[in-house]
């Protein structure tokens, strides 16, 4: 598990987020997860952007809620709970250790992930500005 993203940050692959632009937690997340690459692993990509729409519709994944963040590793696309999960686990320092929680089943950890995603803008509000994000 950890051994396979060593060896994709050695040979330098990248590993893609699609996440929501519009969004103020979102951005913010985004923010957090370049503060917390050292290796610089991530890239971003707007949910709203065509380059997006090409990537959904490569993964079969064109019925999308615009809520989602997913993360693709090589062939691999994770959404919700489990694109976090992965993401924490290539960051520095101690997010890592929350990868624990992979072994909750998915049907209890989505519903949280799916209640942040409904109610975001209400408690977070619209991104305010431009996005500052590293682009793929």
């Amino acid at each position: 598990m950890f051994n396979q993203v060593a060896e994709d940050k050695e040979k330098g692959r990248k590993y893609i987020i699609l996440f929501d632009g519009t969004c103020k937690l979102c951005n913010n997340v985004v923010r957090f997860i370049s503060k917390n690459d050292s290796s610089r692993i991530f890239c971003f990509i707007p949910l709203e952007s065509e380059k997006a729409t090409e990537y959904l519709n490569r993964y079969n994944k064109k019925d999308v809620n615009k809520g989602s963040v997913l993360l693709i590793q090589g062939e691999k696309i994770f959404t919700k709970s489990n694109a976090v999960l992965h993401i924490l686990k290539c960051l520095d320092g101690l997010w890592p250790f929350f990868y624990v929680f992979i072994v909750v089943p998915g049907f209890i950890r989505d519903p949280v992930y799916d209640i942040i995603s409904k109610y975001r803008y209400r408690w977070f509000g619209p991104s305010t500005g431009s996005s500052e994000y590293r682009s793929c």
